[in-house]
């Protein structure tokens, strides 16, 4: 497996040597599809997350929480880190969770039920970018977040329903030095930049992989239920997600919104890896997340389909 690995890197390299102008192109595209679409939607919002979270409000707001989060076996900073997710998007409720974790707020088992349930994308990346600016529909858009909402939040409750009870753990001051507001725009800017390298690289290597037809049989298998641009668009998503759904917009099929669905809510292996770089640290089992992943982004095609042939 490592010498696979080892020569997957090497040819990907020289592709990358022999062919600069393909790829250094390809990449400045990536970032500019960050700029663009995930940037925006992103930084404020990770800014006023890591506000609440240095400054302790977060932490007591979820007090008077902690009765409900109960009921349905979460820990009680249950719905503020979900809160925070679904108005932030990826990978800042991953963020969050680790944010936590450090703080000694939660626990790893606490860790495990809340990633699935904090692994969100926001309203504005879903109904602005992808619904409004990519597929010229607003109204899509707000069906596709609802779907991705309603999937993310019943597949980690039934997980949570049948896991481990949560200690809920005292709520504690915030690790944070005096300059909070420099602490605050320091993480969110690293974030930020770590998440538009994760999309620049894998907009990179999701073209390499077209150009080398390495995804042809996934291709030909996905072109027996969708067009051909829609296939493309499919596994393109699987490397990065922005990049799936700014592909479907040329394709015809009538369902795109519920294929765009699916790519959002699973994330793509760009914005899983992103989210993972936090979990791990956190005690999360990265396979056992991404199958998860996987299951809200099927529960979320299923939600969105009727909506789109109706």
């Amino acid at each position: 497996m490592y010498a696979v690995l080892c020569a997957a890197v090497l040819i990907f390299g020289a592709a990358i040597i022999i062919f600069p102008e393909r790829y250094v192109n390809c990449c400045f595209c990536g970032f500019a599809l960050w700029a663009e679409c995930v940037l925006p939607s992103l930084f404020p919002f990770i800014v006023l997350s890591l506000v609440l979270i240095k400054t302790g409000m977060a932490q007591r707001a979820s007090v008077p929480l902690k009765g409900a989060a109960n009921r349905l076996n979460l820990p009680q900073n249950a719905a503020v880190c979900f809160v925070l997710s679904i108005l932030s998007g990826y990978p800042a409720g991953s963020r969050l969770v680790y944010e936590f974790y450090e703080n000694g707020s939660l626990t790893q088992n606490d860790c495990k039920k809340l990633a699935p349930l904090c692994s969100t994308s926001g309203p504005l990346f879903i109904i602005g970018s992808v619904g409004f600016k990519m597929f010229g529909d607003k109204l899509l858009g707000v069906k596709i977040f609802i779907a991705h909402a309603l999937s993310v939040i019943l597949i980690s409750l039934i997980l949570a329903r049948f896991s481990k009870p949560s200690e809920n753990l005292p709520a504690r001051p915030p690790k944070s030095g005096n300059n909070v507001l420099y602490d605050t725009f320091y993480g969110a800017i690293v974030s930020v930049a770590v998440a538009g390298g994760f999309i620049a690289f894998f907009y990179v290597v999701a073209q390499f992989m077209q150009d080398f037809n390495l995804l042809y049989p996934a291709e030909r298998l996905l072109c027996l239920f969708m067009d051909g641009s829609a296939a493309r668009a499919v596994c393109a998503g699987l490397a990065e997600a922005t990049t799936g759904c700014m592909l479907l917009k040329s394709s015809a099929v009538p369902f795109k919104g519920a294929i765009a669905g699916f790519l959002i809510t699973f994330g793509g292996f760009s914005i899983i890896l992103q989210q993972l770089s936090y979990l791990v640290k956190a005690g999360v089992p990265p396979f056992k997340f991404i199958a998860v992943k996987f299951l809200q982004g099927i529960l979320c095609f299923l939600i969105v389909l009727p909506m789109t042939l109706g």
